[in-house]
């Protein structure tokens, strides 16, 4: 619920915006509270510098009282929406729900950035069953001609937040893209393998200037879900240089 006025949400993009147009291989994403979106997409004015939404409802009309639907915030001119996203499963949002939302916004133009990711590591890896069972439930329904328009955010819970246990590393990161690769392929057949090598998979936990690099790099992360230091616009825009400074993977 960030920036908590419409100024200072103008203010931040404005600056971000900047940053982004002259970057030649970063696409930047910007998800505001729903309150700023119709704002912010009238001063969107590079493509390089889009607007996404923070949450969507599965259903495109009808009477869901305080729900929005993915024909609206189409309509208000955002292109991306964040679905599970850790904070909105705390609450108690399901994976099933989190399936119905993807599938409503694909339906609608929308781009999901479907957030995964396990609440503690164990010794014995039964956390690798529990994100596979999680990425196959929020796409459940899912075709492989549905797999190019979507971004998967890999965000362990363990590591995000002011509160994270410890920060995650690009040594342990870049095993759980390849294992979240396979489940993609093991879902939609041999024949996706193209498709899933081509889907965006977002790193998401406690991401600063200082990790950014190690993250996209060594850990094959294709881009990055930034939490608190996107608030700040110059940290956020030393982030997206430093992002378009290395070889893209993708």
């Amino acid at each position: 619920m960030s920036p908590p006025s419409l100024q200072e949400a103008k203010d931040l993009f404005r600056r971000i915006q900047r940053a982004a147009a002259s970057l030649r291989r970063v696409e930047t994403v910007v998800c505001p509270p729903f309150l700023f979106i119709s704002e912010l997409a009238r001063l969107s004015r590079t493509v390089r510098c889009r607007i996404g939404a923070q949450d969507v409802f599965w259903e495109s009309d009808g009477a869901h009282t305080g729900e929005t639907s993915p024909r609206q915030l189409e309509r208000l001119g955002a292109s991306h929406v964040i679905l599970g996203h850790s904070e909105r499963r705390a609450l108690g949002e399901t994976s099933m729900a989190v399936s119905r939302k993807v599938r409503a916004a694909i339906q609608e133009g929308l781009t999901p950035i479907v957030c995964i990711g396990e609440r503690e590591r164990d010794e014995e890896g039964e956390y690798l069953h529990f994100v596979e069972a999680e990425i196959a439930e929020s796409l459940a329904g899912l075709t492989q001609k549905d797999m190019p328009h979507i971004s998967i955010a890999y965000e362990p819970l363990w590591a995000v937040g002011a509160n994270a246990e410890r920060a995650d590393t690009p040594e342990e990161l870049f095993p759980m893209t390849i294992f979240i690769r396979k489940t993609l392929a093991k879902m939609f057949g041999r024949k996706s393998k193209e498709v899933v090598m081509r889907t965006p998979i977002l790193y998401g936990g406690s991401v600063e200037e200082d990790n950014a690099e190690g993250f996209l790099g060594e850990g094959g992360a294709a881009g990055l879900l930034v939490g608190r230091t996107s608030l700040d616009a110059k940290r956020f825009s030393a982030i997206l240089k430093i992002a378009d400074g290395l070889k893209p993977k993708i």
